[in-house]
């Protein structure tokens, strides 16, 4: 037997005094109500209700089960209130990962503003340029950038990535341009994170591998030696975008640029997705749709609405 079976309709019996009352209460028939206590008082081997035709008092077991189980019936109230609560209103601790760069310069900001205003919310973020398993880790949100591989994750596309090959003018001026792709093995490459660079010739994806005598783990630390003159970096647009403007670095090979990868919001499949990171993902979705921090046009993103899919883990 179900062990809540009868407690329901014992607690709603005394609180509204008689069974008639708690049946109606809880919308069942009173000799349903009437059964469910009868079966669990059998069950407890005890009496709780005195019963008369004109009251209904308790014994003094009864007093004492009424108090705990009451307490229960509050509880799980309050439980299910709250997560109706959560399905509507940013509620909890809204735990994400970002890449370090992109998200202590583009999300963090955005995330104080919306934790601002949702006084009920908490954050905690997560920077790293490692993809790590976010279920696992009970991440409510990852902020991935590039391509994405199919998965059971859902991802929503927040805004264009665009892969630029860059390079000082004082490089330039010492060492030339490459004329094309296979002229790249002649120059010295800074080499970031990925170990393949992506290019596109007449609709053909090619991936080239870098070599040069700078490595690191960092896109800042690139960005800093690609405008310092130690050599040619591709980079995302984020990263380079206002020094092409501004003539600090000038674009090479744009002729082989790779198509447009994206920024993604990625989060674990629910059919019922939480209020916080529903909302949140709306707000970055909203916010790069009219504005791109790095670019100082305005982005038209159309055709990037509902870009919705399964992402990598």
């Amino acid at each position: 037997m179900n062990r809540w079976s009868g407690v329901e309709e014992f607690v709603e019996v005394v609180n509204s005094g008689s069974f008639t009352a708690a049946a109606r209460k809880l919308g069942v028939s009173t000799s349903h109500v009437s059964r469910r206590i009868d079966a669990l008082e059998g069950r407890l081997s005890t009496r709780l209700l005195y019963r008369t035709t004109r009251q209904i008092t308790l014994t003094e077991v009864g007093k004492t089960y009424f108090e705990h189980c009451n307490n229960l019936i509050e509880a799980f109230g309050e439980a299910e209130a709250l997560v109706t609560q959560m399905q509507t209103e940013p509620v909890g601790t809204l735990k994400i990962t970002a890449p370090s760069v992109f998200g202590e310069k583009y999300i963090a900001p955005l995330t104080n503003d919306f934790i601002k205003a949702h006084p009920k919310l908490s954050v905690e973020f997560h920077f790293t340029n490692d993809v790590i398993d976010m279920v696992h880790d009970g991440y409510d949100l990852a902020i991935r950038t590039g391509d994405l591989k199919d998965s059971t994750l859902m991802a929503k596309k927040l805004a264009p990535r665009r892969l630029h090959v860059c390079a000082s003018p004082t490089y330039i001026k010492e060492f030339g341009v490459p004329s094309d792709l296979e002229k790249l093995h002649d120059h010295n490459c800074l080499v970031g994170l990925v170990e393949s660079w992506a290019f596109q010739d007449n609709g053909n994806s090619i991936q080239f591998k870098p070599k040069g005598r700078w490595h690191g783990n960092s896109g800042s630390a690139v960005l800093d030696a690609t405008l310092r003159g130690l050599g040619l970096a591709q980079l995302p647009d984020y990263y380079v975008r206002q020094k092409l403007q501004s003539g600090e670095l000038v674009e090479i090979l744009s002729e082989y640029r790779p198509a447009d990868s994206a920024v993604w919001a990625v989060y674990p499949f629910n059919r019922n997705l939480s209020a916080k990171v529903r909302l949140f993902v709306d707000f970055l979705s909203e916010h790069f749709t009219t504005h791109l921090p790095w670019d100082e046009e305005v982005h038209d993103a159309t055709d990037d609405e509902g870009d919705e899919r399964q992402a990598a883990n």
